[in-house]
């Protein structure tokens, strides 16, 4: 039998070693990496604020509104 085979595995003699680490470190790393890119990209976003909602809308009926006043085709009714 080989030695390997014949020890018993315990807490004590089992552990996950420099792999485990190793690979630990890259999935932190990857992990940092993918954060930092996220918040560069949210900051790119540009939502359109409570304000610039309420103007637009209310540009939208002042057209409406002069739209019905002047007529069909364009002159005064």
């Amino acid at each position: 039998m080989s030695p390997l085979i014949a020890l018993p595995l315990n807490d004590d003699t089992v552990s996950p070693g420099f792999l485990g680490f190793g690979v630990f470190l890259a999935l932190l790393a990857a992990t940092v990496f993918l954060i930092r890119s996220m918040s560069k990209q949210m900051k790119k976003i540009q939502a359109p604020r409570e304000e610039d909602l309420r103007q637009q809308e209310w540009e939208r009926t002042q057209a409406k509104k002069s739209g019905a006043a002047t007529g069909p085709d364009g002159d005064d009714a």
